[in-house]
């Protein structure tokens, strides 16, 4: 049994009879040791005791006077904003309920940190104890933006975007940015910050530093664990089982549906089944397209039974990959439940 990403916040939740996780005072007091939230020395003595009160009873009711009377307006904010997504948490039946809601109606208003800290717990939820190491790296997909570079060799790596970044701003190029501006992985023996089937099991002792790069090409081994943790994200969240499937093109004369799982890729799908002109340049930021086939056809809508759903990953302009894994809930052909 492996507790990776021991600070996602998973541990403090509790579980429902239903895999549903349920919301718990400690999961709240993790918000009030942020650093939006928590006491630092300028802090005024209305936000000390506010502090103090929700440590004890994070669920306690606040008026707005009591915001009103802190010294430091962005602190007034941070609060307010904080409550009221509090709020919404507290209103939910279970995590996942609320997460499903943040995506209906006129737009999200929870800040996206927040928003990717949830996709982090659900992956952890989902992939539980036993996941194997790369089902857990490319898990990360779900709530850090990848880096994407192509080497003169066409083998596409993904480096975790914060790292590349930090790396690069201190001027030290690490390993990572040596292999993501080595000329051919051909030519490198094993290193230890390429993830692979191999190594993988290095990824347990740091599985917080998220300084692992992956192979993301098609036919390579993150690929096809990259499918696994969709197909259970999928299962988790919609209760439908869909086998999902790496492909180098589409080339099915009855396309019918498709969902790109990024902004990017969403584009280039739209076009492509459009019939719309797509250069070379914009197709080469695909990284890789799946095929998802629903294993129970009862979940999804009659029209689109036995076909298959059509995805796709690409890097934007930035060559990054964000991923919108809410996407994959929200955008399937399904059933509408009786």
């Amino acid at each position: 049994m492996t507790n990776f990403w021991p600070h996602s916040a998973y541990k403090t939740l509790t579980v429902g009879s239903d895999k549903q996780l349920l919301v718990t005072d400690d999961f709240l007091r993790t918000y009030l040791l942020r650093p939006e939230l928590n006491l630092v020395p300028e802090s005024c003595a209305v936000e000390r005791a506010l502090h103090q009160r929700l440590s004890e009873n994070p669920r306690a009711a606040i008026a707005d006077e009591e915001i009103a009377g802190m010294a430091d307006p962005d602190i007034q904010v941070n609060y307010q904003v904080w409550l009221r997504y509090r709020a919404k948490l507290l209103a939910a039946s279970s995590l996942e309920n609320f997460y499903m809601s943040l995506f209906k109606g006129d737009g999200v208003d929870v800040p996206p940190l927040f928003i990717s800290q949830l996709a982090q717990i659900f992956i952890r939820h989902i992939l539980g104890e036993d996941c194997h190491p790369l089902d857990a790296r490319m898990g990360e997909l779900f709530f850090r933006t990848q880096k994407i570079t192509v080497l003169e060799d066409g083998v596409v790596m993904g480096a975790d975007d914060e790292v590349v970044t930090r790396n690069a701003q201190a001027g030290e190029t690490g390993n990572i940015m040596d292999l993501l501006k080595s000329k051919s992985m051909s030519m490198r023996s094993i290193d230890l910050d390429v993830l692979h089937e191999e190594n993988a099991e290095l990824y347990w002792e740091k599985s917080e530093d998220y300084d692992f790069a992956v192979q993301l090409n098609f036919g390579q081994p993150p690929i096809n664990h990259f499918c696994r943790v969709l197909e259970k994200w999928v299962q988790h969240f919609l209760g439908a089982q869909v086998r999902i499937t790496p492909m180098q093109q589409i080339s099915d004369p009855k396309w019918s549906w498709h969902v790109g799982l990024d902004a990017a890729a969403t584009d280039i799908l739209n076009k492509l089944y459009n019939k719309e002109p797509v250069d070379t340049d914009e197709l080469e930021k695909v990284i890789c397209l799946f095929r998802l086939d629903f294993i129970d056809e009862a979940a999804v809508t009659q029209s689109q039974a036995g076909k298959p759903v059509y995805m796709g990953i690409a890097m934007n302009d930035e060559k990054q990959l964000k991923l919108k894994p809410q996407n994959l809930l929200f955008n399937l052909p399904l059933a509408k439940a009786s």
